[in-house]
């Protein structure tokens, strides 16, 4: 059998057993799914999926697994995240970003007042804020970090990618988690770190991405440290200097998991669905760990078609 014909089986897989334990309308077969969309287009819900769906896929099957009462606002959530989160990729110009970002402060302070703008995230972020009371401060630190970041620089330090990450990515969770009905002190030191660990891991990510558009985020004190230069990032070359700033990278990024992961009895069990996030986080260091942390190796750049299957498996368990 076909990578793709396995990854669809699990996909019918999962989203069959959510049917089940959740509710969702059907199983998200390709062919399902065409079907489901052009039927419900119109709506705000499934736009705010699609947008989901096509921008953020690991997070799309992450937030199927949520409890039926908070998915529809994790999806919202997230197709924010994703609309402030690729404005600086998707503008050359750095006003319009800006203009773009400005939209947001605007939206998310009308949203309060109780007159959201008739756009579908806004009108679904309306809804999931009413219904949950969601924190505005959240909102608010995302979108200035995002703003602060459209300026193109490379991170300082390590401690800048980390601080970065828990403004946007926490931030994100600390809202996931008040959609679950959670304000925990523990859940919440949990999600600052999980935060801070994809943070680390999407910048190792996006590193050949970056390198083909002539950019370089790696924190520079980490690369000075080892003698690695922008251009050798730039042109791809794997060397071992390169391979042991990536190693203490990717290795900060496993320290916050593991701190994370320590503190899953002090955290309440409602939690943990909002943290399967962790699974992409853990399976992308392996990977790394076995490609003798060579950012720029091929199966890096794989979809893992058992992501599926591994994530029902730790929601089944509610583990995370």
């Amino acid at each position: 059998m076909s990578a793709s014909m396995k990854l669809k089986r699990l996909q019918g897989g999962v989203a069959f057993i959510c049917h089940l334990r959740h509710g969702i309308p059907k199983p998200f077969d390709e062919k399902t799914t065409k079907r489901w969309n052009s039927t419900n287009a119109s709506t705000n819900e499934h736009y705010c999926m699609d947008v989901v769906k096509k921008h953020d896929y690991e997070n799309f099957l992450c937030t199927l697994l949520l409890p039926k009462n908070a998915r529809t606002a994790t999806f919202a959530l997230r197709a924010f995240n994703v609309d402030v989160a690729t404005v600086k990729d998707n503008t050359s110009d750095i006003k319009i970003a800006q203009m773009r970002m400005q939209f947001w402060k605007e939206t998310i302070n009308e949203i309060y007042q109780g007159s959201p703008r008739q756009t579908p995230i806004a009108c679904e972020l309306h809804r999931a804020v009413a219904s949950h009371k969601l924190s505005k401060r959240w909102f608010s630190r995302i979108i200035e970090e995002r703003e602060r970041n459209l300026h193109d620089k490379a991170h300082a330090s390590l401690e800048d990618v980390e601080n970065s990450a828990e403004k946007t990515t926490s931030s994100l969770l600390y809202l996931i988690l008040e959609t679950l009905g959670l304000k925990d002190v523990n859940a919440d030191h949990a999600a600052s770190h999980i935060g801070k660990s994809h943070g680390i891991v999407t910048l190792l990510r996006s590193t050949p991405h970056h390198a083909s558009r002539r950019r370089v985020y790696l924190p520079m004190e980490i690369l000075i440290k080892y003698g690695v230069s922008q251009e050798q990032i730039l042109r791809g070359k794997t060397e071992q200097n390169l391979k042991d700033a990536v190693f203490e990278i990717a290795s900060q990024a496993n320290s916050h998991l593991q701190k994370a992961q320590s503190m899953k009895k002090e955290i309440p069990k409602e939690a943990y669905s909002a943290f399967l996030l962790t699974t992409p986080i853990e399976i992308y260091l392996k990977k790394i760990q076995q490609s003798d942390f060579d950012v720029f190796h091929p199966t890096l750049q794989q979809k893992n078609t058992m992501l599926p299957f591994k994530l029902w498996t730790k929601s089944m368990r509610s583990a995370y």
